[in-house]
């Protein structure tokens, strides 16, 4: 979950590339109905695009090679309350889709993959409902519904609609997308779980990949292996995974290709002793939870 302020325009597909020939991943017949949850967080597109890739594509567990990876020796920046200038030697910056790339790094579009955005109105079927029919909100941030991705039909809607942002991250310039909000299946009450949640992950990346995007997990270290070789993810973001103890979790299935956030006034101990900690991985960051810009009210970046 990313603890941000997080605006979302509509994104307009300026980029879109067309998935042929893949059969659809998202319609065995054992998963209409609730699955038990186990382990451990786009806005509303108003343009059409045409031709758009196929939400419902299957992907291939390593992504192509004109994907371009993370750098080896990444120095992060996170910028999800808004853009500015990242301190000097930053290679790898994350944004959200809203925000232009930052020219001469490597970039990550944010999309909140699996909740609506503050303030978006989605088709009433595609959001998560309580007993009483009212929309089920993340409790952490209860201004966010939770997508229902417990049906083929809907896991395809979803991911039909969530292409036209990913598009626009492509045609923005971005070198990869994170999609938030991956253990939405943990606040379900039960109306889906990890299964289907990893059935939509798999849509999710096989767009970004089609539009020739890296995609990174999103925190969820229960994925364990599954997130790079069965859903296709290439690298990790997680937050806090070195206060929490997680780090190994994510580097153990991707390498260098981890970067994490660590959260300010919520360290496991000094900013010293988490830089000595040998599981952390070498793209950590330490941010002000609110991830303010810089030269904002509470605005903290460092790095080991």
């Amino acid at each position: 979950m990313v603890p941000a302020l997080r605006l979302r325009a509509s994104a307009v597909a300026l980029v879109v590339v067309t998935v042929l020939g893949l059969s659809a991943c998202a319609t065995s017949s054992d998963d209409d109905g609730p699955a038990a949850a186990s382990g451990t967080g786009t806005g509303t597109p108003s343009a059409t695009a045409s031709p758009t890739p196929s939400a419902t594509a299957e992907v291939d567990a390593v992504a192509p090679p004109s994907i371009r990876p993370l750098p080896a020796d990444p120095v992060f920046d996170y910028q999800l309350g808004g853009a500015y200038a990242p301190p000097a030697g930053v290679n790898v910056v994350a944004r959200d889709s809203t925000a232009a790339p930052e020219a001469g790094v490597y970039s990550i579009c944010y999309v909140n993959g699996f909740q609506s955005q503050p303030g978006e109105n989605w088709p009433e079927v595609l959001v998560l409902r309580d007993d009483e029919g009212e929309p089920v909100a993340d409790p952490g941030w209860p201004d966010e519904t939770i997508f229902d991705i417990s049906t083929p039909d809907n896991r395809a809607a979803l991911a039909d609609k969530i292409a036209v942002t990913i598009a626009g991250c492509a045609g923005s310039g971005f070198d990869a997308v994170e999609f938030d909000n991956l253990d939405s299946y943990t606040r379900s009450d039960g109306a889906f779980g990890l299964e289907q949640a990893v059935q939509f992950a798999t849509m999710l990346v096989g767009i970004a990949h089609a539009n020739g995007l890296a995609a990174g997990q999103k925190n969820t270290p229960v994925l364990g292996a599954r997130g790079h070789t069965q859903i296709g993810f290439d690298f990790a973001v997680a937050e806090e995974c070195q206060r929490f103890a997680e780090c190994e979790s994510y580097t153990e299935v991707y390498g260098d290709q981890v970067l994490d956030i660590e959260y300010a006034g919520h360290l496991s101990g000094s900013w010293a002793e988490v830089c000595a900690d040998p599981s952390r991985p070498a793209g950590i960051v330490l941010r002000d939870r609110p991830l303010a810009p810089a030269g904002a009210k509470g605005h903290v970046y460092d790095r080991c």
